[in-house]
């Protein structure tokens, strides 16, 4: 397996027969709450490399409709689902991972919208858009409930 591959499919998470976003998600969710936990600057910092590496790895693997087994947008929109947990609680990183999925599945609005950019940046942007949705409603959630997801 060669670099770009193995970036896209996120280290060989989305390789899986069945589910490979959710899986990619899942493992991205693991690896996000350990970076919270450990040091949570890293968080945003991963968040943005898996952005800019997974431009590079989908342009590389020539990748133009998204197939099933690239996952590095999920593991970018993730982590940035998780940017409005104030830490890697249960509650908080299961709501992080419930909306992130709903609206990657669903792509209602402008997730769909970024999706139609196509190539590279439709692949990457809708998982982005869907990440700032989870955020933008977690964040509502936090501090009208402070507490809830802490």
């Amino acid at each position: 397996m060669n670099l770009p591959r193995l970036i896209a499919s996120g280290f060989g998470s989305g390789l899986v027969k069945f589910a490979p976003g959710t899986a990619g998600s899942a493992v991205a969710l693991v690896l996000g709450a350990a970076m919270m936990h450990l040091f949570p600057p890293a968080l945003p910092l991963a968040a943005a490399g898996a952005y800019l590496a997974g431009l590079w790895a989908v342009r590389e693997c020539a990748a133009e409709d998204d197939p099933g087994w690239v996952v590095i947008d999920e593991f970018c929109g993730q982590w940035i689902a998780m940017l409005a947990l104030a830490t890697p609680s249960p509650a908080g990183l299961l709501a992080a991972f419930a909306l992130f999925r709903a609206f990657d599945i669903v792509k209602p609005g402008p997730i769909r919208t970024a999706e139609r950019l196509g190539g590279a940046q439709g692949v990457m942007a809708d998982d982005v858009v869907a990440g700032g949705i989870a955020a933008l409603l977690i964040w509502m959630v936090r501090t009208g409930w402070p507490g809830l997801l802490d």
